[in-house]
């Protein structure tokens, strides 16, 4: 009998299937995000939704001010990319929006994801430069990534009117898009006085007015977030919605039958999130309730992948932590709630609704 010889990893040959496809479009991740920035801040699609006709490299080149060379190299990557279109005429090439590019990518769409866009290349891409600073320290890069203080999330966030109003476009075009999902994941017709804490630009707030014809909305945030979007995002068209300001961690919250906390634990560390909820619980009415609206993690962890990511950019800018649906209960239920449930929408956001029992007070004693 042939002696049995084991063969270690290193006298392995590899097979024809072993090219690191996987790896190279992970290493590649970034060129791709870059060119997609690059395009919606030189205005491409802008040009081309404006144009009504396909346009030559030539004329597009002129229209954002850019050289013909990386013109023609930047529209032949979003052509491969699948943003553009392209069009031959006598030799010649063309170029038009797919219609993806032009709902999600111009400027004029009522669905635009440009000012996330922006927000994306100018503030989160910055700080993942220090994502591995990030993940050896365990805490947010706001100090290397733009040289201020982050002992205080919201000044670092709010650095400057500019980035305030950027933050804020932000969570308009995130609304915009999965707003109406998350405010009917749960029939909220029963609450009619709604809170909507740290409501920023009103965007949710609106979606909820629209859903439910008679409801009041009341956006709480801070000071300057409150000025701005009256100056910028709510007008006085919108009767059901008022605003009141303060910081929910400080100052006495609105009674209301509901109250809304879109995007803000996972900004936060467990022991805050049940501080918040907490000050929640109380100002609650009887038979109220609280609505969660996060990306919900797997309950064993495993993905969605897209929401795995979003926990490593919360390392990278906050406090906080994406967390599984079990998690945000077991905090609504520290604070006082009950009957705790969660509804998937199948977007990038999910619903979370946590109950205040009429006339008990259910939360732990200390």
């Amino acid at each position: 009998m042939a002696e049995h010889q084991e063969t270690t990893s290193t006298d392995r040959t590899p097979t024809a299937d072993a090219y690191p496809r996987k790896i190279l479009e992970y290493m590649e991740g970034f060129l791709i995000s870059k060119t997609v920035f690059t395009s919606c801040e030189l205005g491409v699609f802008d040009v081309l939704l404006g144009a009504e006709r396909p346009l030559s490299a030539e004329e597009i080149s002129q229209a954002v001010g850019a050289s013909l060379d990386g013109t023609q190299r930047l529209l032949a990557a979003c052509t491969g990319l699948q943003l553009l279109n392209t069009h031959q005429d006598y030799g010649r090439v063309f170029y038009s929006n797919t219609e993806q590019a032009s709902v999600y990518l111009t400027r004029s769409s009522p669905l635009s994801l440009l000012q996330s866009i922006q927000y994306s290349s100018r503030t989160i891409y910055l700080c993942w430069h220090y994502l591995t600073d990030a993940v050896r320290e365990g805490r947010n890069q706001y100090e290397k990534a733009f040289g201020v203080s982050s002992k205080d999330l919201f000044e670092a966030l709010y650095r400057s009117d500019e980035e305030m109003v950027k933050f804020m476009q932000l969570m308009n075009s995130i609304w915009n898009i999965c707003g109406k999902d998350v405010v009917t994941a749960f029939d909220l017709s029963p609450f009619k006085v709604i809170c909507d804490l740290g409501g920023c630009s009103g965007a949710l707030a609106k979606q909820c007015t629209s859903a439910y014809p008679e409801c009041t909305i009341t956006i709480f945030d801070l000071p300057k977030v409150v000025r701005m979007s009256r100056e910028h995002f709510v007008s006085e068209a919108d009767q059901r919605i008022s605003f009141h300001q303060g910081d929910f961690f400080k100052d006495p919250l609105p009674e209301a039958d509901l109250y809304i906390l879109a995007r803000i634990l996972h900004d936060w560390t467990d022991e805050r999130c049940i501080e918040l909820l907490s000050r929640v619980y109380k100002a609650c009415k009887p038979g109220g309730a609280v609505l969660l609206v996060e990306a919900l993690l797997h309950e064993d962890g495993s993905g969605p992948l897209t929401v795995q990511l979003y926990s490593l950019n919360m390392l990278v800018q906050t406090e906080g932590r994406e967390r599984t649906a079990a998690q945000y209960a077991a905090l609504l239920a520290a604070a006082g709630f009950t009957n705790i449930q969660h509804r998937l929408t199948g977007k990038i956001y999910d619903a979370v609704l946590g109950h205040k029992e009429t006339g008990k007070d259910r939360r732990p004693k200390p």
